[in-house]
Formats: structure tokens, C-alpha cells, sequence
């Protein structure tokens, strides 16, 4: 139906102005994360914790979106929630792969977006690199890309990422 898709584009839209007020990078200790489904959990390079971001939670009537980035500490067992500037629109069904070189890297690939009762979704084709040094992002414009999906497979090899499925 023609309303929920304006409906899609208009909380996409509103998104990103709301991104581009962020002010700086902001990270606070956090309770664990809310229940959530189809995010990426990826080792940081340095092996010392873990980068969820991302995801989705139905509640049996409404589903939300996420964009979150959490940090989970394995040696202090703790949480930490990052806030930057520019981060990716909320999305699930994404893959998320790390990189070590630089600082290190975390890529995102693709991934949906729905309207809260799912009678619309929204494919993804865009590619994030969140620098790991600075934890700010950055939106990759790479020529030639794969198309929009979800629930698909990324992994670092060498010096690509390889997309399938």
C-alpha cells in the first residue's frame, strides 16, 4: 500500500537529520542489551571483546529496528554503549565482518529495514567502515557493489570482504 511506503521513506529520512545532529563519539557503561534478533556479533581484531550492532525485536504486535553499537568487555564482563556521528540507519539481517589492519575495522554490509507492522521492508546495499581507533563511521561509496539484501554472509580474506548469498 502506497501509505505505508511514504511511511518508510518519511522515519528513513527523519533518521538521518536526526544522525547528522550527533554531535561527537559518547560511550557509556550499559545493563546488557534489550532482547534482540538477526544483529551481528563480531571479535574485536584485538581478541579482547565483542561489537554487537544492530537487530531487531517483534514484540507479537510491533517490530523495532536497531543501530546500536555495544562493546562487551570479556575480561570485565561489562557493557558499554558507543554513540558517533553518522552511524549506519537502523538495520538487521546485516553482516558485520572485522578487519585488523589500521586500528582496525569493523565492516557492515546490507541488511533491512521494515514499518513497524512489517507490511514493507527495505533491502539495504550499503557498506560502513567504523574505525576502531576513533569509533566514528563512515558510509564506503565502493563501485560495482553487490545488490540490496539480507540475510546473506560477509568475511574478511586477505584484503576483500567477500559477500554471498
Amino acid at each position: 500500500n502506497r501509505q505505508d511506503d511514504e511511511d518508510l521513506e518519511k522515519v528513513l529520512k527523519e533518521f538521518a537529520a536526526m544522525q547528522a545532529d550527533e554531535a561527537k563519539v559518547g560511550e557509556q557503561a550499559v545493563p546488557p542489551p534489550s532482547p534482540r534478533a538477526n544483529g551481528s556479533l563480531t571479535l574485536h581484531p584485538s581478541g579482547n571483546e565483542l561489537l554487537l550492532f544492530g537487530g531487531e525485536h517483534f514484540d507479537g504486535k510491533k517490530n523495532t529496528f536497531y543501530n546500536e553499537l555495544y562493546r562487551y568487555s570479556i575480561k570485565r564482563n561489562d557493557w558499554r554503549l558507543v554513540t558517533s556521528k553518522r552511524a549506519p540507519p537502523p538495520r538487521s539481517s546485516h553482516q558485520a565482518a572485522a578487519v585488523p589492519t589500521g586500528g582496525g575495522s569493523l565492516f557492515v554490509f546490507g541488511g533491512e529495514f521494515s514499518s513497524a507492522n512489517q507490511s514493507q521492508f527495505y533491502h539495504y546495499r550499503d557498506l560502513w567502515c567504523l574505525d576502531l581507533a576513533t569509533y566514528v563511521w563512515e558510509q564506503v561509496q565502493a563501485k560495482n557493489g553487490p545488490s540490496a539484501r539480507s540475510g546473506h554472509r560477509m568475511v574478511h580474506c586477505r584484503d576483500r570482504l567477500l559477500v554471498f548469498g
